[in-house]
């Protein structure tokens, strides 16, 4: 019975880092350590545009030293999309960046131009420090931005 409860926090714990909240201090996701990731299968196959990065804003935290620092965002496509003929498994990096805690709680960054029109169903957000905790790292929501692909651009990505 514990185990099955830990499993349920945790579950509760990463929908937090995928909806919109008023970013409350502690309700994040948790990592433990300053290095680690996040994978994110999404609901559907997109051309990614931007990754938004949230934490908690300034005035609510007292100690934003868990906030991730140094992080790179990868895309691939798993292949969960049957009809779209396109190779599966293969990463690519399709952005790199430094939260900014002096800037807004909530910061976007554009996906790099090399990606192209690059089709992803899942992402994974590394990140290599954080802003000073030993002891965890806290993601309070992640967004990836983008659009669905439509015929004319399935033409585009197989040329």
């Amino acid at each position: 019975m514990t185990t099955r409860c830990i499993l349920l926090k945790e579950i509760q714990r990463l929908e937090m880092m995928l909806k919109p909240s008023f970013k409350e201090f502690g309700q994040c996701f948790p990592l433990k350590g300053n290095i680690g990731f996040v994978q994110i299968r999404l609901r559907t196959t997109i051309i990614p545009e931007a990754i938004s990065l949230d934490h908690v804003d300034k005035a609510v935290g007292n100690d934003r030293s868990n906030a991730p620092k140094n992080c790179g965002v990868y895309g691939w496509h798993q292949g969960h999309d049957a009809d779209i003929g396109v190779e599966t498994g293969k990463m690519f990096l399709l952005a790199e960046f430094s939260y900014d805690l002096e800037k807004s709680n909530a910061q976007t960054f554009n996906v790099l131009d090399s990606v192209g029109s690059g089709l992803v169903d899942t992402v994974r957000l590394d990140f290599t420090s954080n802003h000073g905790s030993p002891s965890h790292t806290c993601i309070y929501q992640l967004q990836v931005h983008g659009h669905e692909p439509t015929s004319v651009s399935m033409l585009d990505t197989k040329s």
